[in-house]
């Protein structure tokens, strides 16, 4: 009876490993090999993505006041998101010349889904709103992966125009990483050719604004002429005749249809200007341009921010002129590496701990058993978490951490 007893209360698994111990040290041996190898191409993050369909639309018309905006921007879009299932709730703003409308989808809907659902539901409204819009409506998603990863401040005795060819040139280098998804570049001038016109020319001279967009923008072109007869073959004839030089504009030839024929230089002025600044960056008081590096979802935090350290230490060292002073601030990266290390740190500290203290109470190969299951179940852990799309962030690491003392009570 006791014999018939123990069998039933045996665990088949348990007896397997006591029987075939060698293949169990090998199967131990694999999963710390894959576990590390796993946890080396883990993506580390900050924050996990967290994706709140929120969906933001911007129409901007101009010259209209809030209520007109109101009324025939605001109240036809809203009319439509009204009818689209999965809207949790929405917001709108009327101001003068824009309207503002944010909608948030229950956290279920995929958040393309959402976004095709409001371009629908706009392209529906469209045809309520008034026929000429100064920009028509715009429709982007609120994602926290937009959060920049870091700052990039470029600063020195330098004017603006000469640090934004700086910074462009840097932007350019972090953007072909495969880890950024965009560089945006904050306080920098933006080349704009202006054609300042005097007006009371241009009345004398029996011509309009219009004739004068028409013909910088007929002059602007590269297009096809055509195909020409060659030996047999047709190639297309190209015609280029895009502005090589701002000073160019000054000969365009002006005609209206009350036959009046004009140079442009006669009645306007060519300036290689730059358009009004919209955003400004300092440091210490210095006018700085600062590149805001945002990362691509999913992707490694820490090898994204070596690898910029990397790109500024080579254009430093071959492109960057002496005086140009680059700084970075704000990389979120160094968190995320004190948390790693805090982690190993606490896995390191408990395997220790737990060995010598059951050493005294079940002997020292007892122990080191109980011990081992630590860093295993991590390792296990490290293997299963690509498969569910979880990357190592503060929350998996403190449900790791919280998990040490389960582990080891169980072994």
């Amino acid at each position: 009876n006791i014999y018939m007893l123990d069998k039933i209360k045996e665990f088949k698994p348990s007896s397997w490993a006591i029987d075939n111990k060698i293949t169990v040290y090998l199967i131990t041996i694999f999963i710390s090999l894959a576990g590390i190898m796993a946890y080396n191409s883990l993506p580390k993050e900050n924050f996990p993505d967290i994706t709140v369909p929120t969906i933001y639309i911007s129409t901007v018309n101009g010259g209209n006041s809030p209520t007109n905006i109101e009324n025939t921007i605001t109240k036809p879009i809203e009319k439509r998101l009204k009818a689209i299932s999965g809207v949790k709730k929405f917001n709108s703003t009327s101001m003068q010349d824009v309207s503002v409308i944010v909608v948030e989808f229950h956290t279920d809907i995929n958040v393309s889904v959402a976004k095709q659902k409001v371009k629908d539901a706009v392209d529906e409204a469209r045809g309520d709103m008034p026929s000429t819009l100064t920009r028509e409506p715009m429709i982007k998603e609120i994602a926290f992966s937009e959060i920049p990863i870091m700052y990039i401040n470029v600063s020195g005795n330098f004017d603006l125009k000469e640090l934004k060819k700086y910074a462009d040139n840097l932007g350019d280098r972090i953007e072909g990483l495969s880890e950024i998804n965009e560089v945006k570049i904050i306080g920098a001038l933006e080349r704009e050719i202006q054609v300042n016109i005097d007006a009371y020319k241009l009345q004398a001279a029996q011509l309009t604004i219009g004739d004068v967009q028409r013909a910088i923008s007929q002059e602007n072109l590269t297009i096809t002429g055509g195909t020409v007869p060659l030996n047999g073959m047709k190639p297309t004839l190209s015609i280029k005749s895009e502005f090589q030089n701002p000073k160019e504009i000054e000969n365009i030839v002006v005609t209206s249809q009350s036959g009046a024929r004009l140079f442009i230089r006669d009645f306007a002025q060519v300036v290689d200007g730059f358009k009004e600044k919209e955003s400004y960056s300092s440091s210490s008081g210095k006018n700085v341009i600062t590149l805001n590096i945002i990362k691509r979802s999913g992707e490694n935090l820490i090898k994204a921010s070596e690898k910029i350290s990397k790109v500024i230490e080579e254009m430093k060292a071959t492109e960057f002129p002496k005086g140009l002073d680059i700084s970075v601030t704000g990389d979120q990266s160094t968190k995320t590496k004190t948390m790693l290390h805090d982690l190993i740190n606490t896995i390191i500290i408990g395997f220790i701990l737990v060995t010598i203290v059951l050493m005294f109470f079940m002997g020292v190969t007892n122990a080191l058993f109980v011990a081992l299951s630590v860093p295993l179940s991590m390792f296990i852990a490290f293997l299963v978490m690509p498969s569910i799309d979880f990357s190592f962030n503060m929350i998996v690491l403190f449900s790791f951490i919280l998990a040490l003392g389960i582990v080891v009570d169980d072994a």
